[in-house]
């Protein structure tokens, strides 16, 4: 299992180069201003981050009590991410409908528009990072489970 100082790497380094893509997407694909949309990202970010450090340290305790390891299929890496993003969609809308000043319905869309993004952009990320700095439980771990 990760230790401390890996999973704030992981989270700070996923946020930081999620906020350099994200925030001049969101503003163009929106037609919001920079750093109306740089708020919302900075905030989300930070939101996202404290959940990220939660919700893998509980998914890699749960996972490993029923599987023996923490180490991840891909179908498993969909299911991470997707429940994640779901997440972090419902702790987010809230503070999107206020700053924004949106309805509902358009929070939602942007909100899911993010959640899209960050869903295929956690699958990349956490599967590279896998493979830049992997366990060492993973070397014994079955050759039929690839990274």
């Amino acid at each position: 299992m990760r230790k401390v100082g890996d999973r704030i790497r992981h989270a700070l380094s996923f946020e930081i180069l999620g906020l350099l893509i994200a925030t001049p997407l969101g503003a163009l694909l929106f037609h919001m201003p920079v750093h109306e949309m740089g708020v919302v990202a900075l905030v989300g970010a930070t939101i996202a981050t404290t959940w990220n450090f939660i919700y893998n340290y509980v998914f890699d305790v749960i996972l490993q009590r029923f599987t023996g390891t923490t180490l991840k299929s891909g179908v498993v890496r969909i299911f991470h991410a997707v429940l994640f993003e779901a997440g972090l969609l419902l702790m987010l809308l809230p503070f999107v409908m206020w700053y924004l000043g949106v309805t509902f319905w358009q929070a939602l869309v942007m909100d899911i528009s993010f959640a899209v993004f960050y869903m295929v952009y956690a699958f990349v990320f956490n599967w590279a990072y896998d493979r830049i700095f992997p366990l060492p439980e993973w070397q014994t771990a079955s050759s039929s489970q690839r990274l």
